[in-house]
């Protein structure tokens, strides 16, 4: 990876949770959330740069794999996302802010009771006029937020 041309990589090599590191020097390269959903993306790491194309199934994740040689490995490390965690005290509640959000064409994500949606002060003074109970927290997502894409209009 020395040289000045790009390393394509196809797929990843693994994840660090079960890579054999060994004695290899680590680099983490950091990436936004909003790029696990990407395909094709351009990483710039120590020794070069990293072109990710991967086929239409395979998507980044945190501590994934993607250069390795025998005394140096590099892995994507996503950056902790600002988000509102909310935590609705009744089935009425998460419908009525599940409700709110989906009118403002909010993405959500559902993480076992709680609803986790960027943070936006609006939806802050939101939540507090719900009365639904809520953490601003620094969260690395697994899968980024995305809006559905589903075209409709409004009477």
């Amino acid at each position: 990876m020395d040289d000045p041309q790009i390393v394509l990589v196809r797929e990843p090599l693994g994840n660090l949770a079960t890579f054999a590191l060994g004695e290899r020097a680590l680099e983490r390269v950091r990436i936004e959330s909003d790029d696990l959903a990407k395909r094709i993306l351009r990483l710039r790491a120590a020794r070069g740069e990293i072109g990710i194309r991967f086929g239409d199934d395979t998507r980044l994740r945190d501590g994934d794999v993607v250069y390795a040689d025998a005394s140096h490995v590099v892995a994507v490390c996503v950056d902790a996302d600002d988000v509102l965690v909310a935590r609705p005290r009744s089935i009425a509640q998460a419908l009525a802010v599940a409700h709110a959000l989906g009118n403002r064409h909010l993405p959500m994500q559902i993480d076992g009771d709680a609803l986790v949606v960027r943070y936006d002060r609006l939806v802050e003074l939101l939540l507090g006029e719900l009365e639904t109970p809520f953490t601003r927290e620094a969260r690395t997502l697994a899968v980024p937020f995305r809006h559905a894409d589903a075209p409709h209009a409004h009477a």
